[in-house]
C-alpha cells in the first residue's frame, strides 16, 4: 500500500463520519507548492466559501504558499468567507493528512477566525 492510498482510506473513512453528523464540511488539500481550503454544504453538491495560495489576494505579504504562515493566512480567509455565507459550524476534513504542520496551522487560524469545528 503506497502513501497517496493510505490517505485516500483515511479520508474516506473520515468523510463517512462527517456524512452522519449533517454539517458543512471544511476539506483541506495540500500539494507541494500549495494549500487549497473549501467549505462543502452538508450534502458536498455546493461550494459554499473557497480559498487557496494560488488566489492573488491570499498571495500578498507571503514568501510563498507552502510553508505553516501561508496556511494560517489561508485559514483566515476561509473562514472570514464562510462565516459571510452564514456558516459558523463545520466538521473539519483534513483529507486523510496528518495533523500537524500547515493542516493544523490552517485549523488554529480558522477557528481563531470564529469557525467552530
Amino acid at each position: 500500500m503506497n502513501k497517496n492510498i493510505a490517505r485516500l482510506r483515511r479520508a474516506k473513512s473520515t468523510r463517512s463520519h462527517i456524512r452522519t453528523l449533517g454539517v458543512p464540511r471544511l476539506s483541506v488539500l495540500r500539494t507541494g507548492q500549495h494549500l487549497y481550503a473549501q467549505v462543502f454544504t452538508a450534502d458536498g453538491s455546493k461550494v459554499l466559501a473557497s480559498a487557496s495560495t494560488t488566489q492573488a489576494d491570499v498571495k500578498d505579504g507571503l514568501k510563498n504558499g507552502k510553508n505553516a504562515d501561508a496556511a494560517a493566512k489561508v485559514g483566515r480567509i476561509v473562514a472570514e468567507r464562510a462565516k459571510a455565507a452564514g456558516v459558523e459550524k463545520v466538521a473539519f476534513d483534513r483529507s486523510g493528512y496528518r495533523y500537524h504542520g500547515r493542516i493544523k496551522a490552517l485549523a488554529d487560524a480558522a477557528r481563531e477566525a470564529g469557525l467552530q469545528f
